[in-house]
């Protein structure tokens, strides 16, 4: 399976963390240019990020064109990937997992990664290889830094990103129309949520998005309707699946990681 690593030119420790964990775990990739604040500000109209639940800082809105351009790469190519951020950290799990997985059928997304979030997970769990399962996943919060995607994901996607700009991962989350699915226990976590598992983080870096540049203006009655709106939507998800899926944490075995 193609593996996709999103970094910018200037993180060049990540790119060379990212360098050293695949060949760790015998896979090949392909770089893909994230997109930069400047390059953002030209691409889209103002009018094209107002469309969010609030305003978008600039990196924010540079690391959703640069998620794009993976969607659009599997578009082209026609065969799905593993989108990675250059701060993901993978199990020793994840080949054996790739090579099952693209062949899976009736699947648009699988996500490898956990945050210490609670998830809307199915109840009932798909084997996938020894080891770990594959459960529904109805409704994520947060994180796009590792996950598996099928061209017929890519178009569903891309055709949101199409209407309006968003917070790369929550894009995804609020995307129902996905085949969704979690890999458990977990096979990724970013640098930043190491501690919090109980893990050594490989290499010491700071957030390309935290800090980056202030939204251009303060949130106005129409953000705050839409995350209104998106609230609801997802409190109406849980009750509606509340007979084949719970809320709870995904698992992730420390074990899986390091050397």
């Amino acid at each position: 399976m193609d593996v996709l690593i999103i970094n910018l030119a200037r993180s060049t420790a990540r790119m060379d963390f990212q360098r050293g964990q695949m060949a760790a775990l015998g896979l090949g990739w392909q770089r893909i240019e994230a997109v930069t604040a400047d390059r953002a500000a030209q691409a889209r109209p103002e009018t094209y990020w107002e469309r969010w639940e609030r305003p978008m800082r600039p990196a924010e809105r540079a690391c959703l064109l640069s998620h794009v351009a993976a969607w659009e790469h599997i578009a082209k190519t026609g065969r799905p990937a593993l989108i990675l951020e250059d701060d993901a950290v993978l199990s020793r799990r994840v080949p054996n997992l790739l090579s099952a997985l693209e062949a899976m059928p009736g699947i648009d997304h699988v996500t490898l990664e956990v945050r210490k979030r609670r998830k809307l997970l199915g109840r009932a769990a798909r084997p996938v290889v020894p080891g770990l399962v594959l459960r529904r996943l109805y409704q994520d919060r947060s994180g796009a830094a590792a996950y598996v995607l099928w061209p017929s994901g890519a178009a569903k996607l891309l055709a949101r990103a199409g209407r309006g700009g968003a917070l790369a991962d929550a894009l995804i989350c609020k995307s129902y129309e996905l085949s969704s699915w979690q890999v458990e226990p977990a096979c990724a976590i970013q640098l930043d949520r190491c501690a919090a598992y109980g893990l050594a983080a490989p290499i010491e870096t700071a957030s390309t998005i935290e800090g980056a540049g202030k939204a251009a203006r303060s949130a106005g009655a129409g953000y705050r309707l839409r995350r209104i709106l998106a609230q609801l939507r997802m409190g109406w998800r849980q009750v509606s699946r509340a007979f084949v899926a719970e809320r709870r944490e995904v698992t992730l075995d420390p074990g899986d990681f390091g050397a």
